[in-house]
């Protein structure tokens, strides 16, 4: 009753527990054994368990067990481990060396062959009679691409050759009146000095036959036939240096018309000279070594100036790369460069760089970006660089367009790998 009032109260009671009688074993019989299954206890249970073994020798015995591990391991595959640690070194050995390698090159897939192609037309018009090139043909300087009709073009040659004829006779005829015109100009140099001679003699008739008069020796008649005569005189030197000076201006006259004589035979040349350009234009050449593209000239076939009778690309091609920008911070002009062409993956073209674009390929485009509106992202740019080949082959089609990997060696000294290659 103590007992139940104590554990309603909530307030702890000392019980006796009083141990069980001592019965004891059958004599020969073994204790039976009960197994229980159990999970895995923690290590923390486990030394509870063995309170006996101390903590720190438990905490201990995972180390112990991972060296014995390691130990039987390398007791038993000691092969294996040499294999492993010999590939270890091949493979960090192999890296070293491809990284070294690669320090002394850059290489981009953004690469592509460049030329000046343009297309070729007529600069007069006529019908096309003969086009004696094909497709892909390769040609010469100067080799006829195309012929247009040349009849028109020829009679408009013989007729200014006709008025360059013309103004030639004319010049010619002015020479002669000039000749003529100076003779005249003599003659009546030659009448001047006559009427002067004639003057001067009349002059002294005159005074001789005044005074005989004033002294009563002569007559009168006289003194006024011969003061006649005087006047007669003066008048005919004033005509003859009339017709001089008229001589004289005639000479200017002509001089002036063999000017214009002149003018009109170096206009008459000219067009001469125009009508041979023109005869020249019916024969479309090629102006340099190259090959045929896109032919699309006929015969029979109208062509205006100007008309696309086909595209021509020259001889002179070139490999525009473009690099990062990051990389070019080696990179300068003359380096050697190995070019790789997708189309040709057998070939290795040698090359060197000719130059840097002072810019990148953005800010040439038709629509350059604007980074100063809107919200901007920092992006990797491109530049150009120009790559010339030094040997280009001349038994493969090589065009515009055609992808190639260059590989530029920006570090001239030898790497490890080129140093392992010739040792061996």
């Amino acid at each position: 009753m103590l007992k139940d009032n104590v554990l309603e109260r909530g307030e702890p009671a000392l019980q006796e527990v009083e141990s069980p009688p001592f019965v004891p074993a059958p004599p020969h019989r073994p204790a039976k054994r009960e197994i229980e299954a159990r999970a895995p206890l923690a290590p923390d249970s486990r030394a509870a368990e063995r309170p006996g073994l101390p903590v720190q020798a438990e905490e201990k015995q995972p180390e112990a067990r991972g060296r014995r591990r390691r130990d039987g391991l390398l007791h038993r595959r000691p092969v294996v481990l040499a294999i492993g640690a010999m590939v270890l070194a091949a493979v960090l050995g192999g890296g070293y060396v491809y990284l070294d390698d690669a320090n002394h090159f850059q290489s981009t897939d953004d690469a592509f062959i460049a030329a000046r192609q343009s297309a070729l037309g007529p600069k007069v018009s006529g019908y096309i009679t003969a086009v004696p090139v094909t497709d892909n043909e390769h040609v010469a300087a100067g080799d006829v691409i195309a012929r247009i009709d040349e009849r028109d073009y020829r009679i408009a040659l013989d007729q200014a050759e006709a008025q360059v004829a013309a103004a030639q006779a004319s010049i010619e005829n002015i020479d002669a009146q000039l000749q003529v015109q100076q003779a005249q100009i003599s003659a009546n140099e030659a009448q001047v000095d006559q009427a002067q001679a004639g003057l001067v003699f009349a002059e002294q008739q005159n005074a001789r036959y005044q005074e005989l008069a004033q002294k009563g020796s002569g007559t009168i008649q006289n003194a006024q036939q011969y003061s006649s005569q005087l006047r007669q005189q003066q008048a005919a030197l004033a005509s003859a240096q009339a017709t001089l000076k008229l001589a004289q201006r005639q000479i200017e006259a002509l001089k002036a018309q063999r000017s214009s004589a002149v003018a009109s035979l170096a206009q008459a040349k000219a067009q001469r000279d125009q009508a041979q350009l023109n005869l020249s234009y019916t024969t479309v050449t090629a102006a340099q070594p190259g090959r045929i593209v896109n032919l699309s000239a006929a015969v029979g076939q109208f062509a205006q100036p100007g008309t696309n009778l086909t595209m021509f690309v020259p001889d002179q091609i070139w490999v525009t790369a473009n690099f990062k920008e990051i990389q070019l911070d080696r990179m300068r002009p003359g380096d050697p460069v190995t070019l790789e062409i997708d189309a040709y993956p057998e070939r290795e073209i040698r090359g060197h760089v000719d130059s840097v674009q002072p810019g990148s390929g953005t800010a040439f485009s038709l629509l350059p970006a604007q980074n100063a509106t809107g919200n901007y992202v920092k992006i990797v740019q491109r530049v150009p660089v120009k790559i010339v080949m030094d040997a280009p082959p001349g038994d493969v089609a090589l065009g515009p367009g055609m992808s190639v990997v260059p590989t530029v060696r920006i570090d001239p000294t030898p790497s490890l790998f080129e140093r392992l290659r010739a040792g061996l």
